[in-house]
């Protein structure tokens, strides 16, 4: 798992916003228009780190709430009588073992619990922190419609140059599986 899957790690995308309004495009893009830029990509850090942060309590809660519950119903299933024993209609009876013991809670079930609620709730909450942040970035952005033209054809042209290069890049001759990996 490479630290792109977590949103508050994820460069790409603020790192192509950035990147616009740095040097590629600095002829093409006013000032205020990498002003805009920049606070776009702010906006959209902020938002996945608030939204991940936020996220990981929230799975470290229900964490808390499902090994609570956990417990309380082993002790209830533990005080509960339970039968020993079974009688089939032909007269014969078999007893029921016993499996308290293997119900009962333990730290790796308990770690595991931690461990995947809290992951999930990271991705859960990222992600939302991300959208919520792509929403607000593109508002930013999209405030002035000039300046939203002019943006989104540097944009266009910064992808192409990134495409290019990916494909110098692999036409160069080296491995596939390297560039992958």
């Amino acid at each position: 798992m490479s630290l792109e899957s977590l949103a508050a790690l994820r460069k790409s995308t603020r790192d192509e916003l950035s990147k616009l309004a740095e040097e590629d495009m600095q002829h093409d893009l006013r000032q205020s228009d990498r002003d805009a830029l920049r606070s776009a990509a702010t906006k959209l850090s902020i938002h996945a780190t608030i939204g991940s942060l936020l996220g990981l309590g929230l799975g470290v809660f229900m964490a808390y709430r499902v090994r609570t519950t956990r417990t309380i119903m082993f002790k209830a299933f533990r005080a509960r009588e339970k039968p020993t024993k079974v009688q089939f209609p032909d007269g014969r009876t078999e007893a029921i073992p016993d499996i308290t013991p293997m119900l009962q809670p333990t730290t790796v079930g308990d770690i595991a619990t931690y461990l995947f609620f809290s992951a999930g709730g990271l991705f859960l909450g990222g992600e939302t922190g991300l959208l919520t942040g792509s929403y607000s970035a593109s508002r930013t952005i999209s405030r002035d419609p000039e300046s939203r033209a002019r943006v989104e054809t540097a944009f266009r042209k910064l992808r192409a140059d990134v495409l290019r290069k990916e494909a110098d890049r692999l036409d160069g001759g080296g491995s596939v599986l390297d560039s992958l990996f």
